[in-house]
């Protein structure tokens, strides 16, 4: 069985977000203790898995996300990475409908090798911060909203660019404040550098300190900027240490995010690790 693992969001490797895909074979899924192991054996922010599905169908091909601890509802750029692989092996041609957790979400790629992902908009409700969530942060917010049920973020927004970068936030109580953590934004200093707006993204609740480059969260950025610049086509600055940028077009109910994707890693999973093989007990001896 083949795994790769794809950057995505950047058109260079050891940038963006990197993610494992495996394509599989079968007309199900494994058992999910078999995917949730391998996406811990993979440890990047997610590893997707993907099973093609009969043509008559509305969705070519079922997909889902894990993270090292958790299924997610919600992953851009595993997505992208995944859509890269099934257009650069041969595998799909043309746009690409997944069938996911969070409905049919479809990859479209460009001639130019970009993918344009159409995926629901998240829903913002302003929420009042509770005492010392600036502590917890490291800074003071502006706004807050919840990004409802997919995304499950709170969403806020600080002073400037450069407190974005400086952040510094309690990890450990962070994760109280949100289902699976904190989306922290400002508008752009220079749009002359190419975005609009700048973020960094915080999950400790799903097993990530910091995600590099995070496409759910654009979901809820691309209304909150769109609605303050006037402008439904934006780009955002995920200024992680691998760092990215995404393309985002609010569609109404839909956003629209676009971005490239390298694969860096081709590999394969010996017989030994395939799903029915026998796995040995977590918990002994290690070396």
């Amino acid at each position: 069985m083949r795994i790769r693992i794809v950057d995505a969001f950047t058109d260079r490797p050891f940038s963006g977000n990197p993610a494992g895909v495996l394509l599989l074979d079968t007309d199900a899924f494994p058992d999910d203790g078999w995917l949730q192991n391998v996406a811990l054996e993979v440890n990047h922010a997610e590893t997707a898995f993907a099973h093609p599905l009969p043509g008559s169908g509305d969705a070519d091909w079922a997909l889902r996300w894990f993270t090292p601890v958790a299924e997610v509802a919600l992953c851009g750029h595993a997505t992208l990475a995944t859509a890269h692989v099934l257009h650069t092996t041969g595998a799909h041609e043309g746009p690409v409908r997944f069938a996911t957790r969070s409905g049919v979400l479809v990859a479209a790629p460009a001639e130019d090798g970009s993918v344009t992902l159409d995926f629901p908009t998240a829903p913002l409700t302003p929420l009042t911060l509770p005492e010392g969530f600036a502590e917890t942060l490291g800074a003071e917010p502006l706004t807050a909203f919840d990004t409802g049920p997919h995304v499950g973020d709170l969403l806020v927004e600080v002073a400037d660019e450069r407190t974005v970068h400086a952040l510094r936030p309690d990890l450990k109580t962070l994760g109280a404040h949100s289902a699976r953590g904190v989306i922290a934004t400002a508008r752009a200093e220079n749009p002359s550098l190419g975005y609009d707006f700048v973020s960094r993204c915080f999950f400790p609740n799903i097993g990530i300190d910091e995600d590099p480059v995070t496409g759910s969260a654009h979901t809820a950025l691309a209304p909150y900027w769109s609605e303050r610049l006037g402008r439904t086509a934006l780009t955002g600055l995920q200024a992680s240490p691998r760092s990215g940028r995404i393309r985002t077009e609010l569609c109404g109910e839909r956003t629209l995010l676009g971005g490239r994707a390298v694969t860096v890693i081709e590999g394969e999973l010996l017989s030994a690790a395939l799903p029915g093989a026998t796995t040995p007990s977590r918990g002994g001896p290690t070396g």
